[in-house]
């Protein structure tokens, strides 16, 4: 393809045209080439080492797709001789960002499979993936190598680890009218500012002992571990958004990423909890829990406050286990329920969003009863969550604690909703799997609030089922439903005293302005449950019922 015609299409693409939009519903595809710096690496052997591709995604929300070409080992040669440019070309579409960095195995003079002259075939190789980037419609992006971290004895950075390279990248992006990220300047920067000693443990630098991939250790200067990559997204990130802007509101932050594909900073959810700073006084600690099944039990202590949790979305993010009651534990003993859950929130001020809860014990009777979670927080969150479970799904545990449920799925057999805490419930789906009793309440006695439903969704997945709203585990339990649609398996009765003669004087059950086939007048129901009044209506808003907004750290989720 004629250069001439090159620059006019390259700046064509500058001011936004293309022959066709992104594919695949992203509304934007970066594909990256390059080497071991850049590349995706293995995760097994438990290997500490990562490109910063890799972790790329991570800093990018779901509507922004990487695709990752990099390699081991490839110069701009032998990536071309060994068929991975082949696929590039192969995927490459319209409208598409294409990086590519190379420059760390082309100066390898001593191996003619990857060597290529920085002003000659190196060059040669960059202009070819240009002209077909171009000719496709889609929009290169040159990088400098990153730099390699040599110190000499004195502690000074040694800036000449690539040659003529950085400086054979600008001239064919000159030529051509590209972006450049200087990667070399860029990381040579930083690298500076923090020094030899402090700046190793961002690098393959592994002490004797500490991992099984390397068990005599390793002192790699070139190649960057989990905290490197991060680190050096980091630093690409703004220069990266300053070539693309449209990249500048999907661009993400947060303090720790969970990713089992090995983009983020921990495996497990766990990791990134202990992680956490204890009691944060400021600002929250913000987790990202990227798309996957978490098989752990997690536990969240009281000194993890102002945590954020968020998943990519609540089918695919789930955290997940299967204890149950009657499972002998490591005592010898059966678990009991307290001990069941999969998650254990044992702090305040949280929040949680896109995520689910599954206990997935089934609901036989030998399995009893199995928890999602255990909810022993104040002013904690849930929205866009589901709870899946059987027997005791959600256990809102702690006396006088408030807890808030919005656009969130729970799903269960037996008092599925149960506990002591006051807590509200805005647009959730309550799915009932059987003939049983929705909600336990425990309120104690005293706290003026227990549940309330608005504007939820009662069903069931059997037709067969029969449901009460509620049935009190302790003698003032307190449950309220306004609003609420409810389906043809709820009872008419509505209510049970759970053979507690004395629960129909001290519990308070009531119901305003509920439809659908499971609603019913206050003669049908039992003449000790309640019906609000509209003036009633003004005591039972989330500010009066969970206290102050300006009390919530998380207040905006209200």
């Amino acid at each position: 393809m004629n250069r001439y015609i090159a620059l006019i299409m390259s700046f064509l693409l500058a001011l936004g045209f293309s022959a066709q939009g992104q594919e695949n519903g992203h509304k934007i595809t970066l594909r990256l080439m390059g080497d071991s710096t850049m590349a995706d690496k293995d995760l097994s052997k438990e290997n500490p080492e990562r490109g910063w591709g890799q972790r790329l995604p991570s800093h990018l929300d779901t509507s922004v797709r990487v695709v990752n070409y990099a390699q081991n080992g490839r110069s701009t040669k032998s990536f071309i001789d060994r068929g991975l440019w082949d696929k590039v070309k192969k995927d490459l579409r319209p409208g598409e960002y294409l990086f590519i960095q190379f420059g760390h195995n082309d100066s390898k003079t001593d191996d003619p499979e990857r060597y290529a002259p920085a002003f000659g075939a190196y060059q040669e190789n960059l202009r070819k993936f240009i002209d077909y980037a171009l000719e496709t419609g889609a929009k290169p992006v040159l990088f400098t190598p990153v730099s390699r971290r040599w110190f000499d004895d004195e502690g000074r950075l040694k800036k000449d680890c690539h040659g003529d390279y950085p400086a054979a990248v600008f001239q064919v992006a000159e030529e051509y009218g590209l972006p450049v990220i200087d990667a070399n300047a860029i990381t040579q920067a930083w690298l500076e500012s923090v020094g030899d000693e402090a700046s190793r443990k961002y690098y393959m630098w592994v002490e004797p002992g500490t991992c099984p991939r390397h068990p005599d250790g390793l002192k790699d200067n070139t190649h960057t571990n989990v905290a490197g990559a991060r680190k050096l997204v980091e630093l690409l990130l703004p220069a990266i958004v300053e070539v693309i802007p449209e990249l500048s509101c999907h661009v993400t932050d947060y303090d720790f990423v969970v990713a089992k594909d090995g983009s983020g900073d921990f495996f497990t959810v766990q990791e990134a909890v202990n992680a956490a700073p204890d009691y944060c006084k400021q600002d929250e600690t913000r987790i990202r829990i990227r798309k996957g099944i978490y098989e752990e039990k997690v536990t969240i202590p009281a000194n993890k406050e102002k945590l954020h949790l968020t998943g990519e979305d609540a089918m695919t993010t789930v955290i997940t286990w299967a204890d149950y009651a009657t499972k002998i534990g490591p005592t010898g003993y059966p678990l009991g329920t307290s001990a069941t859950s999969t998650v254990f929130l044992h702090a305040n001020d949280f929040l949680a969003e896109n995520l689910t809860f599954e206990n997935t014990s089934g609901s036989s009777k030998e399995v009893a009863q199995a928890c999602a979670i255990t909810v022993n927080g104040d002013r904690v969150a849930f929205i866009n969550c589901r709870f899946v479970a059987n027997q005791d799904t959600v256990y809102t545990f702690g006396p006088g604690q408030r807890q808030y449920f919005r656009g969130c799925h729970i799903e269960g057999t037996t008092d599925f909703i149960f506990g002591f805490s006051t807590a509200w419930f805005e647009d959730c789906d309550i799915l009932s799997k059987k003939n049983s009793y929705v909600t336990a309440a425990s309120t104690p006695e005293g706290q003026k609030y227990g549940y309330v439903f608005r504007n939820c969704r009662l069903y069931h997945d059997d037709a067969t089922s029969r449901v009460y709203l509620g049935r009190p585990w302790r003698p003032f339990a307190k449950t309220v439903f306004i609003h609420c649609g409810l389906g043809d398996h709820i009872l008419t009765e509505g209510w049970h005293n759970w053979n507690k003669k004395d629960a129909e004087k001290t519990s308070f059950y009531a119901e305003y302005g509920n439809s659908g086939p499971g609603a019913a007048s206050a003669e049908d129901r039992v003449p000790w449950s309640h019906v609000l009044s509209e003036g009633d209506l003004k005591e039972y808003t989330p500010e009066n019922v969970l206290g102050p907004v300006s009390d919530w750290y998380f207040s905006e989720v209200f």
